[in-house]
């Protein structure tokens, strides 16, 4: 049944006439809509307690404390938890006795909004603190967004949308997590991005955060959702600010001997390169939306938990993205100001994307390569054997078509693809696929084709049907 969307100001009246909801708004920056939707639909007495903004950094700082995290920045993730902190933190000790049958909230938001030389983009920090029930522990909903309205006042009206969503989700979608997380789009499609969300407390003790990142992407929220080894969502934003990364992009059902093997040296070559500093460099895993269809139009959320399960348990931190194009899921990395980027993949990989970009862009090569190979991207190809021969293929070997022969050549002198020098041959006759099938036939032998670990996880929680 489709769901009706109700304008952003239906939304505000209703909470505003829902008695029991009452709280406080603090925004910084950009964001000083939000209140002002609740003011002037009427009835705001019912449900404002508070709203005020600390626009000066000195001001801010009196109130919530200096922000330490990223040499000063005010539009982050520390900023926005203080802020909730302090202002649910006054609604409990204020008004607790005064009020014990209201369920109190507490909305923050810290934002930067495009500027006159569109040298900044726009993007911001969003959170609700709130109870379901009077007295009880309180819940977050956490939001990060990028804006895409190319003008100030729109983006700023935006954010106020947004914002009206948020309080009108955890309130009246509580029951219904997906819904929740897809609501909050509502009157905002093609005008934001909401590239992180992070629901947790008490009310909530079934949601999982992976899920949660899986939603996102499948609902059109983001084209790109992260989630850590603990399962929570995460931000590129701010714990890839200014590292270098890289990426290895595969099935992972189940994760293998040789995609391990291929992670672990083509990340220790990435770390040798003289312009990657080690101690700001991280390694990611990707799975895409349309891998984790398998074929069909639909995405089975139990399979993609058992491949999520065995990531973080090896203690991956893991993107889940609609980027089918590499140039997509590169161009979202470059935004946030990453130095150095790697990709690293298996040779018959490399030849499909090769062979794929000739195909769709045959009348402009050199544009198309030139997006998928910036100056600060490197692709890591790992080998493969040869079917028949048992040759061992490597990039220096792939089968390109005759029109970008020389092209090809030169990202190769140029290193912009470069094989990864060491590796087990031992591990290369290994296909997930095959060790898939004989998990779930539970065939003997397929534990020597996976981690340890991996096979240990398998059988004690039936992963893959196993």
């Amino acid at each position: 049944m489709t769901r009706r969307v109700l304008e952003t100001e239906q939304k505000a009246l209703e909470v505003n006439l829902d008695e029991p909801i009452y709280g406080a708004f603090a925004e910084i920056g950009a964001g000083q809509e939000v209140a002002r939707y609740f003011f002037q639909v009427g009835a705001a007495a019912g449900t404002i307690a508070k709203s005020m903004s600390a626009y000066d950094k000195t001001v801010s700082d009196e109130i919530y404390g200096p922000e330490l995290v990223g040499k000063g920045r005010y539009v982050c993730e520390s900023r926005l938890y203080k802020m909730l902190d302090h202002e649910y933190g006054l609604m409990e000790h204020r008004l607790r006795e005064e009020r014990p049958s209201h369920t109190f909230f507490a909305f923050a938001d810290t934002v930067t909004a495009i500027n006159y030389t569109k040298t900044i983009k726009g993007d911001g920090w969003l959170g609700i603190r709130f109870q379901l029930q009077p007295s009880a522990a309180p819940n977050d909903l956490i939001v990060h967004v990028r804006m895409l309205d190319q003008d100030n006042r729109l983006q700023q009206q935006a954010i106020g949308i947004l914002g009206v969503n948020m309080v009108y989700a955890v309130f009246r979608y509580f029951n219904d997590p997906e819904t929740l997380v897809t609501s909050l789009m509502d009157n905002l499609r093609g005008r934001a991005s909401i590239d992180m969300v992070r629901l947790t407390g008490p009310d909530f003790p079934t949601v999982d955060n992976r899920l949660v990142c899986l939603w996102m992407v499948k609902n059109g929220l983001s084209p790109v959702a992260i989630f850590g080894k603990d399962g929570n969502s995460m931000h590129a934003g701010e714990f890839l600010y200014r590292h270098s990364i890289l990426i290895a992009r595969g099935s992972y059902r189940p994760p293998t001997l040789v995609q391990q093997d291929m992670i672990r040296h083509a990340y220790e070559q990435f770390l040798d390169e003289p312009d990657v500093d080690r101690e700001k460099a991280d390694f990611l895993t990707e799975i895409t939306l349309d891998n984790l269809k398998n074929g069909t139009n639909e995405v089975d959320e139990r399979d993609f938990i058992d491949r999520a399960t065995l990531l973080c348990a090896m203690g991956q931190t893991v993107i889940v993205s609609d980027c089918m194009e590499h140039k997509r899921l590169i161009k979202y990395f470059l935004d946030y100001k990453v130095p150095r980027i790697g990709m690293a993949m298996g040779v018959r990989k490399l030849e499909i994307i090769v062979k794929e970009t000739c195909e769709q862009h045959s009348d402009n090569l050199l544009a198309a390569f030139g997006e998928l190979f910036p100056r600060n991207v490197r692709f890591y190809i790992y080998p493969a054997l040869q079917d028949i021969s048992k040759e061992i293929i490597t990039a220096k070997k792939v089968n390109v078509p005759y029109a970008i022969h020389s092209l090809y050549d030169y990202l190769l002198e140029n290193s912009n693809i470069v094989d990864i020098k060491t590796y087990d041959p031992a591990v290369l006759h290994i296909f997930h696929k095959d060790v898939l099938k004989a998990v779930q036939a539970k065939q003997p032998g397929w534990e020597s084709s996976v981690p340890e670990k991996v096979a240990e996880l398998i059988k004690e929680l039936g992963l893959f049907q196993h």
